[in-house]
């Protein structure tokens, strides 16, 4: 299939695709990539609950516009994600979320120096969201899910 046929998923998951074929970097991606997500949310939960909604309702928006399959595997995650946010201990939200965010971040970035190609983000803002469903789609693949 020629680009101006391909899905704009699929465009996009070969271009964020393109700095992370090192194995080592695909399975920093793995942990990292969900460990930034729930701390990210974690830390916009501290500040109010509201404001991490905000930000998965608007990624489920993105999601639903780039792939039904995509979208209903990240709505299970994020969703899971909330329920452990949820039943966090407060006390212990913003400290545990903040360490996790920056070990994650220096183990991406540990990542891409074993890869040596730049974050797919520095070129395009986008792939912060696209990050999620590339590590997503080694899921579906190991069962077999078309996304």
């Amino acid at each position: 299939m020629n680009a101006s046929h391909q899905r704009q998923i699929d465009v996009l998951l070969d271009q964020y695709a393109e700095s992370h074929r090192h194995p080592a970097n695909e399975w920093v991606h793995i942990v990292c990539v969900p460990a930034i997500m729930v701390s990210l949310l974690g830390l916009l939960w501290h500040a109010h609950p509201g404001a991490a909604f905000a930000l998965m309702g608007a990624a489920m928006i993105y999601y639903l516009r780039l792939s039904l399959p995509f979208a209903c595997g990240m709505a299970v995650v994020l969703s899971a994600m909330a329920a452990l946010l949820y039943w966090f201990p407060a006390q212990w939200l913003f400290q545990f979320s903040l360490v996790v965010f920056i070990i994650a971040w220096v183990g991406q970035f540990i990542g891409h120096e074993i890869e040596g190609k730049k974050p797919a983000f520095f070129d395009d803002l986008r792939f912060f969201l696209i990050g999620p469903l590339f590590v997503l789609g080694f899921l579906y693949r190991r069962f077999g899910l078309r996304y």
